[in-house]
């Protein structure tokens, strides 16, 4: 990026805020942006990389950026591609919670869902990871890569921050990556350059107020709040902390930081703030601060019993097809759609059912049409898959790409019935194999429509 395109006014302030750092910061938005993945180490346990993040502990430097459409892997939810900086979230999450416990965890501004497939592997598979997309448009994308990433104990909604006020202090711990101007993201987005003005500043600020005021009752007493941002300005960071601090009663809690990292600690008043800088990292901008509330009532559920169990014929089939069918709840959705819940978590689903509007929740199981089950794409996902249970057809990759466009495939001797696609071992989809030929059940939203390039 050439120098001169910097925003006059964010120049004079961040030479201000640099001082004689600002020309190495300056240099650093000239260089390529490097290339990051997290694996999902239960699908993707072995893998090539061996330049890891230093503050993510499945977090991985590529050396170039490959056409990650084309590859299967992703698809089926054995990494997913994230800017290492947002990864510094590892650390939030760890030096200042118990992961290992059963948590309500709600990720308020969530997709595309990077944050929260993090918080799904980093907290135990007792918790409640709950996705919140305010934009409506975006919540496909952000349900698309729960599913891929396969964990049971998820709920996607999508609802306003106001609206958590409904369920009392529900949640032990609430990520806001709050919505901001960006500057963090110059380097990798030419459009955020264009649209940065001092007045959006000032909008975005006061926009993160308004977010925080509202989602603070759903926090318990003794909760954390993981604030972060993709922006430099203090305006955004320690200032809206600053101000919380003087309305709510919370204190900001300090983390342990390896000087190797190069994470900046900023410190105003009692808000202790984490930068990353692109000079000092090998990231991109990024802001984190964390904080404990200090006082609120407590408040209880009380849920509605709206989920329908389901018969017992469906009920049993069902169970053959997961790992462990003992920790799951199964319940009929709009009188087809079979989800999987976990256990220890229905009523807390229920809960959320009755006072949120929930996109999706659990795994979605199968759908029973014609008193027959058909499985669901989500099943084939899922960490909680009894692969073992299906008829499994391996894949190539270029039939796998062609599977993944939902295009016809040609498998020889397949067995009748429905099959579970997989490539390298790691289930893509579902395919049913009919007497003359093999119907494509990949979802038609989903499917991918880049072509292999031309040598």
């Amino acid at each position: 990026m050439d120098q001169q395109k910097f925003p006059a006014a964010f120049e004079q302030r961040m030479r201000n805020f640099l001082g004689e750092e600002w020309e190495i910061f300056a240099t650093a938005h000239e260089q390529n942006c490097p290339v990051s993945i997290r694996v999902n180490p239960p699908k993707l346990s072995a893998h090539p990389h061996q330049d890891q993040i230093p503050w993510a502990a499945t977090g991985y430097y590529l050396d170039k950026r490959p056409l990650f459409t084309l590859d299967p892997i992703l698809h089926a939810g054995g990494y997913y591609v994230q800017e290492a900086s947002s990864m510094f979230l590892e650390q939030a999450v760890l030096q200042t919670i118990d992961a290992r416990s059963a948590l309500n965890v709600l990720d308020l501004c969530a997709a595309p869902g990077g944050k929260s497939t993090h918080l799904l592997s980093l907290l135990s598979k007792e918790s409640l990871v709950v996705s919140n997309e305010v934009i409506r448009s975006r919540a496909p994308i952000l349900t698309e890569n729960i599913e891929k990433w396969g964990s049971l104990n998820t709920v996607v909604t999508n609802n306003d921050p106001k609206d958590f006020q409904r369920l009392g202090s529900f949640f032990d711990v609430i990520v806001v990556d709050a919505p901001c101007s960006g500057e963090g993201l110059f380097r990798k987005d030419a459009g955020a350059r264009s649209e940065w003005s001092p007045d959006n500043v000032l909008l975005c600020a006061n926009r993160q107020k308004r977010i925080l005021k509202d989602i603070l009752p759903a926090l318990k007493r003794g909760g954390t709040l993981i604030y972060s941002t993709c922006t430099y300005s203090e305006s955004e960071n320690e200032d809206v902390l600053k101000w919380l601090s003087e309305v709510e009663d919370v204190e900001f809690m300090r983390l342990t930081l390896d000087q190797r990292w190069g994470v900046t600690e900023t410190v105003k008043g009692d808000v202790y703030g984490y930068r990353l800088f692109p000079h000092r990292v090998k990231g991109e901008g990024f802001f984190v601060s964390v904080m404990r509330k200090l006082s609120g009532e407590y408040s209880r559920m009380k849920p509605k019993k709206i989920f329908v169990p389901l018969a017992r014929k469906v009920s049993d089939q069902i169970r053959d097809w997961m790992k462990h069918p003992e920790e799951h709840s199964f319940i009929m959705r709009n009188d087809q759609l079979v989800h999987a819940l976990p256990a220890k978590k229905v009523a807390e689903i229920e809960w959320l059912a009755s006072n949120l509007f929930l996109v999706s929740s659990g795994t979605g199981v199968a759908v029973e049409k014609h008193n027959k089950l058909i499985p669901e794409h989500s099943l084939a996902l899922s960490l909680e898959l009894n692969a073992e249970n299906f008829n499994r057809i391996e894949l190539e990759l270029q039939d796998a790409l062609k599977f993944l466009r939902r295009e016809t495939i040609a498998v020889e001797n397949a067995q009748k019935g429905f099959a579970l696609i997989s490539f390298n071992r790691l289930p893509l989809g579902w395919v049913n194999v009919l007497d003359n030929r093999i119907n494509n059940l990949y979802p038609s939203n989903w499917r991918i429509r880049m072509q292999d390039p031309k040598p």
